[in-house]
């Protein structure tokens, strides 16, 4: 079978992450793209003399010829991003050919328009390390994001009229489906390419990820000014956390009660798993583990009237859980290598022995708030290291979940003692047994370190878990 198309466009527009797209099309087997092949003042890249031995000045001269060159000698598919100021020459070749492929990429404008403010200020238009970030605001101008927006739209019409008019159709991709692999995988697919990614590139870093209201100087004067255009959406909070799926094989059942229990990792897990056995009066081995979605829709028709929940853990005491566990121990079940490269890349100072006297509550204190900056980074997709379960918001966790179910009962972990009994009597537990406290992390106490600064960091990177849950200040 023939394949569908010769080469491909990504028509996009500054900092609506075609970068970042760029770099994942690239590292499919089969797919090349040249950058800005057509950018007035450069052709691919800024320092880039030619695209396949084509000049800048040959390009001006005879656009067609490089659009021949990439379709015909490029290893595999080959295309290139397309703004609307780009040499108009070429845009009605490309949207006249059938056999180029069109991906649209587009993005709330405001935020891109913020982005772009930020980005001349700064100088910085591209972010690898994120220890390198500059850092300013934008000044919100109302008559020039009225003519930016004016153009942006004005280019989508065009590509949307020019499409229906040929009988063609697009790829489209929001900023915010970068993030998502399956996106990714399934754009290659259209575009006839038969390799996948099992990872997305890790070498660009979000630059902005603070909500609006961080990012504009004149934050109010830009909410009277667009006042009429609530589909921007201002007080939206980015969410760059990456889905994982249900994560159906870690839920765990009683073993003969209709009880279902869906963890959220560094939640009491323990002191829940040993409840949850205690009820039918067996011990750990007894319970129901390691299910699939298929085998837990079994046990679900097979268990009417069953009842399941999580358990939420306020956001502060469950990231010092996380560090204690999982970064500063050592042996099974600890992140050395996360542990590593957060020494070595994010200036956390840890002892080789957590033990080490001279490793006191001072010195843990310091180790864990930096810890909480380097969470709120790798929230925000601005780290190299993956986002895990163990730290990852607690909303996230329950949004993933909900692609196979949603837990009937959301239990605070200072709620337990009266919540989960009370649904052990919803499956016919007259008389259901008392949980137990949590055991306390170590070398050091929540409590032993506490401060305001603590809490300030945690809520600067667990937003959402503490506007969504209501999460007041932990108290020691």
């Amino acid at each position: 079978m023939a394949a569908q198309f010769d080469y491909f466009v990504v028509f996009a527009e500054m900092r609506t992450g075609s970068n970042f797209l760029e770099a994942n099309l690239n590292q499919f087997d089969g797919l090349t793209c040249h950058g800005e092949a057509f950018n007035p003042g450069f052709i691919g890249y800024p320092n880039s003399k030619d695209i396949l031995d084509v000049t800048l000045a040959q390009r001006d001269r005879d656009p067609g010829h490089l659009i021949e060159v990439i379709r015909d000698q490029t290893k595999g598919i080959g295309g290139f991003r397309f703004f609307h100021d780009h040499h108009p020459g070429a845009l009605d070749l490309i949207l006249n050919d059938p056999r180029c492929a069109k991906i649209i990429l587009t993005r709330n404008p405001v935020e891109s328009y913020t982005s772009w403010k930020i980005a001349k200020a700064t100088g910085q238009w591209k972010l690898t390390n994120v220890e390198k970030r500059k850092d300013s605001r934008a000044w919100f101008d109302a008559e020039e994001f009225k003519g930016y927006l004016t153009r942006l739209q004005a280019f989508q019409i065009r590509l949307l009229k020019a499409l229906q008019t040929t009988g063609q159709t697009a790829f489209y991709v929001a900023y915010e489906d970068l993030q998502d692999i399956a996106v990714m995988n399934g754009l290659a697919a259209w575009l006839g390419v038969a390799d996948r990614l099992e990872g997305l590139d890790k070498k660009l870093k979000r630059q902005n990820p603070e909500p609006l209201a961080d990012k504009v100087t004149n934050f109010p004067e830009m909410e009277d000014a667009l006042a009429s255009l609530d589909r921007f959406n201002l007080t939206r909070t980015p969410n760059f956390e990456p889905r994982r799926g249900p994560q159906v094989p870690r839920y765990v059942a009683a073993p003969d009660s209709a009880l279902l229990y869906m963890p959220i990792r560094s939640g009491p897990e323990e002191v829940v798993l040993d409840w949850l056995a205690s009820l039918d009066g067996a011990g750990r081995n007894a319970l129901q583990t390691r299910f699939s979605q298929n085998s837990l829709r079994k046990w679900m028709k097979a268990k009417p009237g069953h009842r399941s929940f999580a358990v939420i853990r306020h956001p502060l005491l469950r990231a010092h859980a996380a560090f204690c566990a999982k970064i500063l121990a050592r042996g099974p079940g600890s992140f050395a290598k996360i542990r590593q490269a957060l020494q070595r890349a994010h200036g956390l100072d840890l002892p080789d022995d957590p033990s080490d006297p001279r490793y006191d509550a001072n010195a843990h204190r310091t180790a864990f708030a930096a810890f909480l900056s380097f969470i709120k980074a790798n929230l925000n997709g601005q780290t190299a290291i993956r986002v895990d379960a163990h730290w990852a918001s607690q909303v996230q966790c329950l949004q993933d979940m909900s692609g196979f179910t949603l837990p009937d009962m959301i239990v605070r972990e200072d709620e337990m003692a009266v919540y989960l009994p009370a649904m052990a009597m919803q499956v016919g537990h007259d008389a259901p047994p008392d949980t137990q406290s949590s055991a306390p992390d170590t070398p050091y106490r929540l409590q032993e370190i506490y401060n305001a600064e603590l809490e300030a960091l945690a809520r600067d990177a667990y937003h959402r878990d503490y506007l969504i849950f209501g999460f007041r200040d932990w108290t020691p």
